[in-house]
This record gives structure tokens, sequence and C-alpha cells, in this order.
């Protein structure tokens, strides 16, 4: 077990958001955190990151990080991809590449070549300014700069969000990819066909805990679940 999070409440001033969540993820596997906007899944991503203060444990290869400083808890080898798509819009693509790195010039499981091949518009546009690619290209690049730091575990907040279907369908090969070496995930997703087709196992949260754990069979199986927590 690579991520062992357990009784986890945060808070954002007097509102209490996470009550009590119990989540896990394995060496590897794609686990999607599923449920409506507004139950609390950005802010579980972001008390394991120390963006936002925990109360309980975020034991990480057994080591708990809860309340440590976000810079650390990326060095301990979790990297994040904020749903907000935030590149630095002056620098170029490959500069905003090369600051994903933990150290400048050393390279671990992701390189410029592994980058532009899964991504020929980031290959095409390497030397242009960030802030000038679509929203889609932003948020390929905004994933491939962490993982050019070389975490061992990714959390990725509504990768596919306002894509076109295209650049849907390359979030999909780039996420198996990821996984195909070694990378656990942790993804914030809120298309149920995309965390079903890719998931090893899947967590439904409502009203800030979690209401259903179980595998992409066990989910599609349970209309009761999906009608109440995740159907419109």
């Amino acid at each position: 077990m690579i991520l062992d999070v357990r009784d986890l409440h945060a808070f954002y001033g007097q509102s209490h958001i996470l009550h009590g969540v119990d989540l896990t993820v394995n060496e590897g596997e794609i686990v999607s955190l599923l449920g409506r906007n507004g139950v609390g899944r950005s802010t579980l991503c972001k008390a394991i990151m120390g963006l936002v203060p925990p109360q309980g444990q975020v034991m990480y290869r057994g080591k708990d990080l809860a309340g440590l400083r976000s810079d650390l808890v990326a060095r301990a080898g979790i990297g994040y991809v904020p749903e907000d798509r935030q590149v630095f819009p002056t620098l170029t693509v490959r500069q905003n590449l090369e600051l994903g790195l933990k150290r400048a010039g050393k390279f671990g499981r992701w390189t410029f070549d592994d980058v532009f091949r899964l991504f020929p518009n980031l290959a095409a546009r390497q030397n242009n300014p960030a802030g000038v690619l679509s929203g889609g290209e932003q948020q390929m690049l905004t994933m491939c700069r962490t993982l050019m730091g070389d975490p061992d575990l990714v959390l990725i907040d509504e990768p596919t969000e306002g894509l076109a279907p295209l650049l849907v369908e390359q979030v999909g090969v780039l996420l198996a990819e990821i996984a195909s070496r070694g990378v656990a995930i942790l993804l914030v997703e809120q298309k149920l066909t995309i965390a079903l087709k890719i998931s090893h196992r899947l967590y439904v949260m409502g009203h800030g805990k979690i209401v259903f754990e179980g595998t992409p069979a066990d989910l599609a199986a349970n209309a009761d679940v999906r009608r109440e927590w995740l159907e419109v």
C-alpha cells in the first residue's frame, strides 16, 4: 500500500468539508474518486498535499505526512495536478516542463522525449509561451510537468473537464501510460465512462465522506448508488 488515508477531516473556516474520510491506494493502482461537484473530492486532494490543513492521518509508504508543507509532501514522492491548469504563461512549454524536475537536469521515469511522443502538440509548441496554448494543451502540460518530478503517486483532479473528445482520449492514453510505469494514480473524475474503463477500484463521495467503495464492476451493477450519488 502506497497511500493510507484515515479519518481525514478538513475545514474551510467554519465549514466542515471532509468528515472522516478513509481511502487507500496500492502500488501501481488507478483509483478513481467519484461524486457530484461540491462533495469534497478536490478538498481531499488538497488536504493530502498540505494545501488545506488536514486532521487525521495521511500515511504515505508508512510515514504520516499530515500537516507537512506542500513542498515536503511533493518531495516525498506525491505529484499533484490541480484542476485549474496552473501553467507559467510567459515561460515556454519546455521551460514549464523543466520546472517539474526535482533537480535541474536530473530525469527519472519521464523525459522530454516521453512527453513529446505522447503529446505531439506540445512537441510542436515546445518553444512557445505556455500562455498561448489552448485550455486542453495547458491541461496536458500541467500533467506532464508533474510527471517530470518522477512521483510514485500522482493526484489528478478533473483532467478531462472541458476538453474536446480527442483530448479526452489522449488523457486516457496518458493515464494508462503512467500506470504502466508503476506510478499509482488517485483520479478525481466526473466522467463515469472513463473511470469505469481505466480504474482498478473506485470510491464515491457524498457529503464529505466515502459512501461507496468497490470495483468498476461493483459500481456498474449498483444502480442505487449511481442514482443517489452520481446521476444529475
